[in-house]
């Protein structure tokens, strides 16, 4: 077991270098809260395009079949799970009686029109479950699928040089913008630590052979319970560690110790990813409004 190999989302992929990686990380930001925004209040066929496209820009990236295994297997399982028991579910419509033929198609009785789609025994797909299901697995794929791609192809340091550029417009209003993309900085390499430091304490108690059974929940929950104090004072260590590294090189305050992660540099490729937001936004504004 190695969790810092086996998380399913928010790895960072270092090869091959693609397109992707190759953006600069503030258009990569614009784009991800493109996709998180636009699904808000929209049709459904907006959030089927939004989908596609998500996968079409990881395939035209070509970005490897293991890491799209390991980042979207489960959410696939997931997505179809919620699609399949929302068609299922009840549609919602709470009242014992109601038209069942739009008005438009009130006066012509031979029309192919029908508001149960599929019935088996007592369970029964209607049109309002299906764009509920469609709704829903869809926005999950989006939200969650958009997010890990861009944790995916963009490194942390990245994203908090993105973010701090940012953010620059709330120094005026006395937001300490350098120290909150510090404290982001410090978190997003804190992670691996973490992750670590489970992963050691985890192979610790495996390598013991103990017998759970014979020790009762009693026991069992005592032991877990001295196994998380060991990994809090672990990670204290290690965060007294790295303030005392920051010290002893001097550092004092963001403002007065900069230290450049990432330069910032905006490229063809940028200026081509916002002509092509801006046709997405219009787009959106277009067609992608709910009925």
């Amino acid at each position: 077991m190695d969790l810092l190999r086996s998380l399913p989302i928010g790895l960072y992929l270092e090869h091959p270098i693609t397109w992707l990686h190759r953006l600069d990380p503030r258009v990569k930001l614009v784009w991800l809260l493109s996709f998180l925004i636009t699904p808000v209040i929209s049709n459904s066929l907006w959030r089927i395009i939004l989908a596609l496209l998500a996968i079409a820009i990881t395939l035209t990236a070509g970005i490897p079949f293991r890491a799209l295994r390991q980042q979207a297997g489960w959410l696939l399982i997931v997505c179809t799970i919620s699609f399949i028991v929302t068609c299922f579910v009840n549609d919602g419509l709470a009242v014992s009686s109601q038209p069942r033929v739009p008005d438009s198609l009130a006066f012509f009785p031979e029309t192919s029109y029908q508001y149960i789609l599929l019935q088996i025994g007592r369970f029964k797909v209607t049109r309002h479950s299906l764009d509920l299901a469609v709704r829903l697995s869809t926005i999950l794929f989006v939200l969650i699928y958009s997010s890990s791609l861009y944790l995916l192809t963009t490194a942390p340091e990245e994203i908090t040089a993105g973010l701090e550029d940012l953010m620059q417009p709330l120094r005026r209003l006395k937001i300490p913008v350098t120290e909150i993309a510090l404290t982001l900085t410090l978190s997003l390499r804190f992670i691996p630590l973490v992750l670590e430091e489970i992963q050691n304490l985890f192979r610790s108690v495996t390598t013991r052979a103990i017998n759970w059974k014979k020790l009762g929940l009693r026991q069992s929950f005592n032991l877990w319970l001295i196994v998380a104090e060991r990994l809090l004072e672990n990670l204290l260590m290690r965060a007294e560690q790295i303030a005392i590294a920051m010290e002893v090189r001097g550092f004092t305050s963001p403002d007065r110790h900069r230290v450049q992660w990432h330069q910032l540099r905006l490229g063809i490729g940028d200026g081509v990813a916002l002509g092509i937001l801006v046709l997405f936004w219009w787009a959106r504004l277009v067609w992608g409004w709910a009925a």
